[in-house]
């Protein structure tokens, strides 16, 4: 399958300071958005949020939230490559969200499913939009440029307690000249994505 709309690739991360511990545990996600000019010039751009007491979890369905969110702001249809280290978030996206449904937003066991009114959040910024999405998922923290990039930005907001206006300027360029060369374990950063092998994940189900 094919895009059918421009495309867009979206690096997204979360953190939460002291993730499972008792007391407050602050938390911040954040992600790098590419797209590609008519001349093929590639454009980035960084976007962050926190949340003072949270989960991991909880800032993977808000770095959805505001990924979507910012894309639909012109009201224009896209083809959006969503990369992720939460398997929680690429997993709930393309399987467990249908099985929710259908049993009326419980789990297999019979009990509720956690962070509801967040998942309804995430899955109707993205169908509101019409846009069609590929999740993916990569390994965290094992030096992918574009994966690590988002994960300074979201353990920075966590550590800050800081939003972006909006999208912003990506530091991904400067950030990733600053680095020795032996912390680029990874090699370059990955390509954009090519239209013609893009494989969107089935329609979320209605809400």
């Amino acid at each position: 399958m094919s895009a059918r709309y421009p495309l867009v690739a979206v690096y997204a991360d979360e953190s939460c300071l002291g993730n499972g511990k008792q007391g407050a545990t602050p938390g911040g996600a954040g992600g790098l958005v590419e797209f590609q000019l008519r001349s093929s010039e590639l454009v980035c751009r960084d976007f962050w949020i926190s949340e003072p007491d949270t989960t991991n979890n909880r800032m993977a369905l808000q770095s959805v939230i505001q990924a979507f969110s910012h894309l639909s702001a012109k009201g224009e249809k896209l083809s959006v490559v969503f990369t992720t280290d939460s398997r929680y978030l690429v997993d709930g996206m393309t399987q467990w969200v249908h099985g929710w449904a259908r049993k009326q937003w419980r789990k297999a066991d019979g009990k509720p499913v956690e962070n509801l009114s967040l998942w309804h959040q995430a899955m109707s910024v993205v169908s509101k939009g019409g846009h069609e999405v590929e999740w993916r998922w990569v390994r965290g923290h094992a030096g992918h440029p574009q994966n690590e990039w988002a994960n300074h930005l979201a353990t920075t907001a966590a550590a800050d307690q800081t939003q972006s206006p909006g999208l912003v300027e990506s530091g991904f360029a400067a950030w990733m000249a600053s680095l020795p060369s032996a912390v680029r374990k990874s090699g370059p950063p990955s390509p954009f994505p090519i239209a013609v092998s893009f494989a969107p994940a089935r329609g979320l189900p209605a809400l």
